[in-house]
């Protein structure tokens, strides 16, 4: 990450790397991905109520990497090939280790992603998550907590976004839903399990 600029003006880390993967790559990791991914539709317990989630999604990783959120505890499978590549090329850049990635596959405008922060216990004080996006661009939004200065990143086919330091204290992110045609977006966010 040394050399790139972050993108939040405060209180955390943000790195942008616009065509992390060039086009021939990502449009082969995409196709792997979408067909080769065990793509479920999972229910989360939020406010009190069982919901399904706006988007298919898959949990991979290391066999002690259990992460518990909204009510539902995700076992994850054994690592495909792909995923391990992408891993190992993420790690490089980070210089941090992955034992776990959250897949989301989001397959059309309506499907989306609450405001929420990353800052469940098993993820640390301050996890570095990479995120890698394939497919179709989608806005992500970032708010501040106590400020609420926003800041939207249109992430696009192969790029990748890390957020680190503080960041999940103070900002929290959503993908909404749009009312433009969109074709199907995978998104993979690696973490660190602790």
């Amino acid at each position: 990450m040394s050399g790139q600029a972050n993108h939040v003006p405060f209180d955390g880390q943000l790195y942008w790397l616009r065509k992390f993967y060039p086009r021939d790559r990502a449009d082969l990791y995409f196709q792997r991905l979408y067909q080769g991914l065990d793509w479920r539709q999972e229910q989360l317990h939020i406010y009190g109520r069982w919901l399904k989630v706006p988007r298919l999604m898959a949990w991979y990783g290391d066999p002690g990497a259990h992460y518990r959120y909204s009510g539902v505890n995700h076992i994850p499978q054994a690592w495909t090939a792909e995923l391990l590549n992408l891993r190992a090329d993420v790690e490089a850049v980070c210089g941090q280790a992955f034992n776990s990635v959250l897949a989301n596959l989001y397959r059309d405008g309506r499907d989306s992603m609450g405001c929420h922060a990353d800052d469940e216990k098993e993820l640390g004080n301050n996890p570095l998550i990479a995120s890698l996006s394939f497919g179709e661009s989608r806005l992500l939004r970032f708010r501040h907590t106590k400020t609420g200065y926003k800041l939207d990143v249109e992430l696009g086919h192969g790029d990748l976004l890390i957020m680190a330091g503080e960041l999940q204290h103070h900002w929290r992110h959503e993908l909404p839903k749009t009312r433009k045609t969109k074709l199907p977006r995978i998104n993979l966010t690696f973490r660190r399990i602790v």
